[in-house]
């Protein structure tokens, strides 16, 4: 029996930096029973912003919901059920500029997600394709990326793969408890980043222990074009 879809938008035109960072940062974070997921020996954190669109709850729109920016802060896990391995991602904060979103992520899924003003600007030439995210928190923050105006397929086993295809996401409710939720999407297409721009204060908006990434460059950037996606209803995970 199919799980009764939560919510449905599409994700669009999705800027993933990717961080390396100690593991031991990223245990107190870990939900029970997951584990943290790598990516040939390395851990990542990822600062990844985007669009929502189309956005319905339980199939039907939210009046001045239905477009919106994100912005958050995830790392990678998995979870063992019986034989299978699932793939998934913890979020350290969700960013959105609509209070309503982040009062149904906090309630339903134990989020935490974050209400700040924000914007976006998207430019799409023969030349280029140009994408960039801003939040207000104290002082603006930015995360732009230049890209090839032509996305490709990603290579099969290729870091790219690694990062867009989790397709669970964790997260801890109590010591022995965590909720679990699955996303739908296609394989999605990326496009060639040449030049990016990230002007974030990491501590003021995630806390001290990421503090180092205000100082620290990152192992990669990509720009994925995104697709519909669903999100299905959760469960519980309890042993």
């Amino acid at each position: 029996m199919s799980k009764a879809i939560f919510l449905s938008a599409q994700w669009r035109k999705l800027a993933l930096a990717n961080y390396e960072v100690d593991k031991e940062i990223l245990l107190k974070y870990l939900p029970p029973f997951t584990e943290l997921d790598d990516w040939n020996g390395r851990f990542y954190v990822s600062l990844v912003g985007f669009m929502f669109m189309d956005t319905k709850l339980r199939g039907f729109g939210i009046p001045f919901h239905v477009n919106f920016e994100e912005v958050n802060l995830r790392f990678y896990v998995k979870f063992k059920e019986g034989t299978i391995w699932k793939r998934g991602v913890v979020f350290i904060k969700e960013i959105v500029p609509k209070p309503a979103i982040t009062f149904v992520a906090n309630t339903v899924y134990k989020e935490k997600y974050q209400t700040l003003p924000m914007k976006h600007a998207w430019q799409h030439t023969e030349e280029a394709l140009s994408v960039a995210y801003y939040w207000k928190l104290r002082n603006w923050n930015k995360f732009a990326v230049i890209a090839s105006p032509v996305c490709k397929d990603m290579g099969v086993g290729s870091e790219e793969e690694f990062i867009t295809e989790h397709f669970w996401g964790y997260t801890k409710l109590a010591p022995n408890l965590t909720s679990e939720y699955q996303v739908e999407h296609p394989r999605w297409q990326t496009y060639q980043v040449r030049e990016y721009d990230i002007d974030v204060d990491f501590e003021a908006n995630y806390g001290e222990d990421f503090a180092m990434l205000n100082h620290q460059t990152p192992s990669s950037v990509m720009l994925a074009e995104g697709s519909p996606i669903n999100v299905l209803k959760g469960s519980k995970i309890r042993f």
